[in-house]
C-alpha cells in the first residue's frame, strides 16, 4: 500500500518519479498536464539536492519554458534557515513541486523534519503533483537509498556485490511508504543494490526506474511513462540466507514493465 493513497483516501495528489537522465518533451508535457499548470496555478522547483542549486533550478525550469510553460519558478532553501510563511505557502499552494537531481542526502539534510517537508505533504494531500528526478526520485520513498556502501566507502555507481549490512538506508520524504526507489537503473546496472535492499528489507518492494523513464503514481496504481523500463523486485517469502557476508534468497519475483503499462504494489 502507499502512504496517503490506498491507506488514506483523503490524499488527492499524484507522484511523478523519474529515474534520471534526460526528460523527453512528451514526459515534460505529461507533468504539465497531470499537474494542471497549463490551465491555472504554478509550479516550483526545489533544487536543494544540487551543490549548485541556482544552476539546477535554471535547467529544471528551462525544460518547462521550452514547452511554452512559463509559470514554473525556482524556490531554494538552506539548512536551518528561518522559514517564512510566504515561502512555505509557496510550497503548499503550488500545483507542481519538482525536486531536481543531485545528492538525496543533501536534500534531506535541509528538508527532513522541517516545515518544508510538512508543506510538501500538505500540497500532495490537497491535490498537487509531486515530481522528482534522480536524487529527487530517491527522496520519494520513506526507505531512501543513499548511494553509499557501508563496507566499501569509495563510491561506485553500482554495487559490486550482494552482501549483508552493506546498503545504506536513510529516511526520505515518505511520499510513498512501502517501496524502495532506485534510479538510473538499467543504464547503471543497479540490480545488486536493489536486490540487497529487498533481501534485507523484505517488507518493501524495490522499484528500479531507468533513465528518461518515470512512474506516475495515482492511488495505488503506477503507470510507466517515458522511453525505457521499470524493474520491480519483491521478496514475498521474506527469504534471506547468508554465507559469510554474501546474501542469498529464494523466490524473489522480478517484473519488467514497459512504457504505457501499469502495476500495483500490494
Amino acid at each position: 500500500m502507499l502512504q496517503g493513497n490506498a491507506q488514506n483516501t483523503e490524499v488527492k495528489g499524484k507522484l511523478f518519479i523519474i529515474g534520471g537522465g534526460s526528460r523527453p518533451a512528451s514526459m515534460v508535457d505529461r507533468i504539465v498536464k497531470e499537474s494542471g499548470i497549463d490551465k491555472s496555478g504554478y509550479g516550483i522547483v526545489l533544487p536543494m539536492s544540487s551543490s549548485i542549486p541556482d544552476s539546477s533550478a535554471y535547467y529544471a525550469t528551462n525544460q518547462f519554458y521550452k514547452q511554452g510553460v512559463k509559470n514554473v519558478y525556482g524556490l531554494q532553501f538552506v539548512k536551518d534557515e528561518k522559514l517564512t510563511a510566504s515561502k512555505l505557502d509557496s510550497i503548499r499552494n503550488a500545483k507542481l513541486i519538482y525536486i531536481s537531481g543531485g545528492d538525496q542526502n543533501r536534500f534531506m539534510d535541509i528538508v527532513g523534519g522541517t516545515d518544508i517537508e510538512k508543506a510538501i505533504h500538505e500540497a500532495y494531500k490537497n491535490g498537487s503533483l509531486i515530481a522528482g528526478t534522480s536524487a529527487g526520485a530517491a527522496v520519494m520513498s520513506k526507505m531512501m537509498i543513499t548511494g553509499s556502501e557501508l563496507k566499501h566507502p569509495e563510491y561506485a555507481s553500482t554495487f559490486r556485490n550482494i552482501e549483508s549490512e552493506n546498503i545504506e538506508i536513510k529516511t526520505g520524504l515518505g511520499m510513498i511508504s512501502n517501496v524502495i526507489i532506485d534510479q538510473h537503473f538499467v543504464k547503471r546496472s543497479r540490480y545488486n543494490r536493489l536486490l540487497s535492499a529487498v533481501i534485507e528489507h523484505p517488507d518493501f518492494a524495490g522499484i528500479g526506474i531507468d533513465e528518461s523513464t518515470a512512474i506516475l503514481v495515482t492511488g495505488n496504481t503506477m503507470e510507466v511513462v517515458g522511453d525505457s523500463q521499470v524493474i520491480v523486485f519483491k521478496n514475498p517469502e521474506q527469504s534471506k540466507n547468508t554465507f559469510n557476508d554474501k546474501l542469498g534468497a529464494q523466490g524473489i519475483i522480478l517484473n519488467i514493465y514497459l512504457p504505457g503499462e501499469t502495476f500495483t504494489i500490494d
